[in-house]
């Protein structure tokens, strides 16, 4: 399914911001000089700008314009923000990733697991248990599960690489909603092992547990990620609802 327009244009004015093109606190061009630029429609450009606004990236002036209020995070955190792979987001956070597969295995889920991921009793899952580094550094331990049935042909390669782009570009599937859990979590003798923790300096572990639907509405992936205390930053950004503007505070 080709990308939509709007995603084309919002896609290339965030590598602008985030590559300052456009300066942090400039105006970016106006409205008309861009719609001329991505040969678009008014609608469709303030799709890609409203997209913007929700990621933080720029905020909207009455009577000016569109400003940049964009600042990177500081390099030493792993962020995670939107839907992603690990590869896009440690390269967006200036990290050189790599993965380790450390078990790929299929079964069908018993009570217990249908309980932890959402899906029924009895479905047929990959099981994939994968060790992120990112500048050589053990940082991230996940644990997959994929609906067999909507990733057919996945392997061990596969998921020593991109996942998500096997998904996107080999079977065309639209990615679409992800629901998040963030908890803290105790230490297990797994996350001690694999991510080079001392459970003298630390006993905890930010853990994302995740559920991923399609196009569809499908979820086809269930996804614990175990992080290092110490390396770990999650971005998010909020914005006030007008509804509430106008009451007392």
């Amino acid at each position: 399914m080709p990308k939509a327009i709007y995603e084309t244009i919002y896609k290339d004015l965030k590598q602008k911001i985030e590559t300052n093109v456009f300066a942090y606190q400039e105006l970016l061009p106006s409205e008309n000089t861009l719609i001329q630029t991505y040969s678009c429609s008014r609608n469709t450009l303030r799709r890609a700008v409203g997209c913007l606004v929700t990621d933080g990236y720029v905020q909207t002036i009455q009577g000016k314009g569109v400003r940049n209020i964009y600042q990177p995070a500081a390099q030493t955190a792993f962020t995670i923000g939107e839907i992603e792979s690990f590869q896009e987001s440690a390269l967006r956070n200036g990290h050189q990733p790599l993965t380790k597969v450390l078990l790929f295995t299929e079964f069908a889920l018993n009570e217990s697991q249908a309980r932890s991921t959402g899906f029924p009793v009895g479905t047929d899952i990959y099981y994939i248990q994968r060790l992120h580094y990112l500048d050589e550094k053990p940082l991230i331990l996940n644990h997959n599960y994929f609906l067999k049935e909507a990733v057919p042909g996945l392997t061990k390669e596969i998921a020593e690489n991109s996942i998500y782009q096997y998904l996107e570009q080999t079977l065309h599937m639209t990615i679409v909603n992800s629901k998040r859990i963030m908890t803290v979590e105790k230490m297990t003798q797994i996350d001690e092992k694999y991510l080079n923790m001392n459970a003298e300096d630390y006993n905890c572990m930010a853990v994302v547990s995740s559920q991923t639907y399609n196009s569809g509405g499908v979820m086809f992936e269930y996804t614990q990620s175990r992080h290092r205390p110490d390396y770990f930053r999650f971005y998010d950004n909020a914005v006030r609802s007008f509804r509430g503007s106008h009451r007392q505070g």
